[in-house]
C-alpha cells in the first residue's frame, strides 16, 4: 500500500515491483496488489511512470489504511532506508513537488502524511505478513515480501549476478 502516487519513495519501490516477472507470480500462484490514496484517474499516468503492469487500485477515503492500522505522519522510530530508494531526501521532494505542479490536476494524489505497508493476504482474509511503515523510507524489502509469498527473488541491482556452480 502507497503512501501516495506522489511520493517518490513510492515511485521507485513501485519501479522495482515493476521487474517482478508475471511468469514468477504465476509460479507461485501469487498476484501482486498496489493500492493508492488517492483518485483512480492517477492510476494509468503512475504506471506509465513506474512502469508497473500488475494490479493496481486506490482507496481514496483510506478505509483499508484505516482497517490495517497504518499510521498518519513520520514516525520518531529509526528505521533501516528501504533498499529500494535511489534518490536523496532533497531531490525527490523536489522531483514529487515538480510532477505535482506539472500535473494535470494540481493535487498531491493522496493524503501527503499517511504511510503505507505491505502485507501478505489469503487464501481468503487471513493475513500472512504485515509491515506498517514507519516513515516513507521504512518500506520492507521487495525480496523478504517475495519469499515469504513463496516467489523467486529478483535482482534488483543492475549489477551481474555471480552464480556459483
Amino acid at each position: 500500500m502507497l503512501q501516495n502516487f506522489l511520493c517518490y519513495t513510492c515511485k521507485e519501490y513501485v519501479e522495482d515491483l515493476a521487474k517482478v516477472p508475471k511468469a514468477f507470480l504465476q509460479e507461485a500462484n501469487v498476484r501482486l496488489v498496489v493500492i493508492g490514496q488517492s483518485s483512480y484517474h492517477h492510476i494509468k499516468p503512475f504506471c506509465s511512470l513506474t512502469g508497473y503492469t500488475h494490479e493496481m487500485y486506490v482507496d481514496p477515503q483510506r478505509e483499508i489504511y484505516k482497517t490495517l492500522g497504518m499510521k498518519r505522519g513520520e514516525g520518531n522510530n529509526v528505521s533501516a532506508r528501504s533498499p529500494h530508494v535511489k534518490s536523496n531526501t532533497l531531490l525527490g521532494s523536489i522531483r514529487s513537488t515538480w510532477r505535482a505542479m506539472t500535473g494535470p490536476a494540481f493535487d498531491f494524489q493522496g493524503d501527503p502524511a499517511q504511510q503505507g505497508g505491505a502485507l501478505i493476504l489469503g487464501p481468503g482474509n487471513e493475513v500472512h505478513f504485515l509491515h506498517l511503515d514507519k516513515n516513507r523510507l521504512d518500506h520492507v524489502p521487495i525480496n523478504t515480501v517475495l519469499q515469504l509469498a513463496g516467489v523467486k527473488t529478483v535482482n534488483f541491482t543492475n549489477k551481474p549476478q555471480i552464480i556459483h556452480i
